[in-house]
């Protein structure tokens, strides 16, 4: 396994942001029989105290009945960044931010991942590849 990558410059000059296939949205429900379902195709999903969140391929949550309108494309940023790094997550969301690009990070293991609506991920890229060259300099 490489080494994870901690000091913040570092990750954003080596995030190296990459659009991934497909369409997601973000949904909950609190029905156990959904949630049993549902999360065997979700890409994620988060128990919290009002339910539990999935992140479900369009497709799939239109089939359970959940809102389809607000699909988001998913980047993910290649540096392995270290669970305790600090600043890459600020980083992105403020550079989209800045041009009012909404996101919703959800960090995992190997690789963070911004979710950007789909309308707006292609400028999302752009900005962050603007971020991390700017970070590289």
């Amino acid at each position: 396994m490489p080494q994870s990558v901690r000091d913040t410059r570092a990750m954003i000059a080596g995030m190296t942001p990459r659009l991934k296939e497909g369409a997601f949205v973000f949904c909950t429900t609190t029905s156990p029989a959904v949630i049993e379902a549902a999360a065997r195709q979700a890409l994620s999903f988060f128990r919290e105290e009002e339910g539990v969140t999935l992140i479900l391929p369009v497709e799939v949550a239109a089939t359970f009945g959940f809102d389809t309108a607000l699909a988001m494309k998913r980047i993910e940023l290649e540096v392995f960044s270290a669970l305790d790094g600090v600043g890459l997550t600020a980083a992105v969301a403020s550079a989209l931010a800045a041009v009012g690009i909404p996101c919703n990070m959800v960090a995992a293991f190997h690789h963070d991942h911004a979710f950007v609506p789909a309308g707006m991920a292609k400028r999302a890229v752009a900005v962050l590849e603007a971020a991390q060259r700017q970070a590289a300099s």
